[in-house]
């Protein structure tokens, strides 16, 4: 397995040193002059079977990355008490680490989880991984799990796991929310169907948050065609300062309605104060804007960690990578609140039923375009070897297969209808 992901290494560097450009610009071309294995060719991780552990000698590590006044931390905070109680895990076989950096201290963090006895950590943090993978390698006999890496097919560690959900499709279902409360605007004369503008604060350019505002946009247009959506970058996950201008900055560019990718009360909060909906993630946020939250869609992690509790427990296994879903009730929206337009119920569960059954696929090709075009193939890049070289061909059968190769996002496509930061 290493020499595999040495030849794959050697090939990457072969790329980049040729001038290819990175996945967020790529087509497709930039593998033409040397081999690129995509995920399909390599040799994928099998997980470890586990020896079992007695409910009351089992110790659950977590590192979060901040508290609990980050919403997306809160999320995984409770998430981790939901599961632990139900499965009647006492608290003083629980150690939860806050405000873990994504930089080495992550690593120490790990190692001391482990010296305490806990046989199973988990980290929630994308910048979490490298350290995770090495504290897997140091400590071959305990479980790492990390949720939005991208290396738990490819690693080689029977130890390390990633996971992550298809929040692209209740980010889809929230935009239906946000759809029908423009639709209810536009019919009340607040402003006409060519002036329907959306604004969303994103953290990073990276293919989470990507993948997360273009479901969302695709949502909004479903029922709102004539929709518009500038992004804004706070360049940082939880900056309530940053999050907070972002919004006014872009409910001052014209937008109508702003939603998010970042963590903190920022948004909301400025929505509330300039009479903008608002719809958010992760939490339910009608106690920041009780006139202008509308709907939030977040990750549920109760069903992920109760099956990681649970394999320990009963001595099976952890899943290389996992990717929720739907279904299982991974996938999760707030209830509306009272700002919502009449009928947003009925057609989110519309929605919800033909996203269950298959016959609506978010990503479908033929609900947006790139450069005026039809998107007809995408090399993206599946297989992690951190130099952002497109490997796999991400459209299949006129739709872009999101987290079907890989849990964590790799949807990176800035569609038409969609204005970035050009910098």
């Amino acid at each position: 397995m290493k020499k595999l992901l040495a030849i794959v290494l050697s090939l990457c560097m072969l790329l980049a040193f040729a001038g290819c450009s990175d996945a967020n610009t790529s087509s497709g071309s930039d593998a033409d002059e040397a081999k690129v294995l995509s995920i399909d060719e390599v040799e994928l991780t099998v997980a470890d079977k586990i020896e079992a552990v007695a409910k009351e000698d089992l110790k659950v590590g977590f590192i979060f990355l901040h508290d609990a006044n980050s919403t997306y931390d809160k999320n995984f905070i409770d998430a981790a008490n939901a599961a632990c109680e139900a499965l009647g895990i006492k608290d003083d076989q629980v150690i939860m680490k806050t405000g873990i950096p994504e930089g080495e201290e992550c690593y120490t963090t790990a190692k001391e989880l482990v010296n305490a006895g806990c046989q199973v950590i988990f980290a929630d943090s994308f910048g979490h991984e490298p350290y995770m993978v090495k504290a897997a390698k140091e400590y071959p006999k305990v479980q790492f799990c990390h949720a939005t890496g991208v290396r738990g097919k490819t690693e080689g560690l029977g130890n390390y796991h990633t996971a992550f959900a298809e929040i692209y499709k209740g980010r889809y279902l929230a935009g239906i929310a946000a759809g029908m409360k423009l639709n209810e605007m536009i019919k009340a004369g607040k402003f006409t169907a060519e002036e329907a503008k959306i604004g969303y604060v994103g953290a990073f350019p990276y293919a989470e948050v990507i993948s997360g505002y273009t479901s969302f946009y695709l949502g909004v247009k479903s029922v709102c065609p004539t929709v518009k959506m500038e992004v804004q970058y706070t360049q940082s996950w939880f900056d309530i300062e940053k999050e907070n201008t972002a919004a006014k900055a872009l409910i001052a560019n014209g937008c109508k309605l702003i939603s998010q990718h970042a963590d903190s009360s920022g948004a909301p909060s400025a929505c509330e104060a300039a009479g903008v909906p608002n719809v958010a993630y992760n939490v339910d946020t009608s106690n920041i804007g009780p006139n202008t939250a509308i709907i939030s869609s977040k990750i549920s992690w109760v069903p992920y960690m109760t099956m990681m509790i649970k394999a320990m427990l009963e001595g099976t296994s952890i899943p290389a990578d996992y990717c929720a879903t739907l279904e299982e009730g991974a996938v999760q929206l707030t209830a509306l609140t009272k700002n919502a337009a009449p009928g947003t119920q009925e057609a989110i569960d519309a929605a919800k039923a033909k996203l269950s059954d298959g016959s609506l696929k978010v990503f479908d090709t033929k609900n947006f375009t790139v450069d005026g075009k039809e998107l007809t193939t995408y090399l993206a890049d599946v297989v992690d070897m951190g130099d952002f070289v497109p490997d796999t061909e991400a459209v299949v059968d006129g739709r872009f297969i999101e987290s079907e190769k890989r849990s964590a996002p790799y949807f990176n496509v800035i569609i038409d209808g969609i204005t970035v930061p050009k910098n």
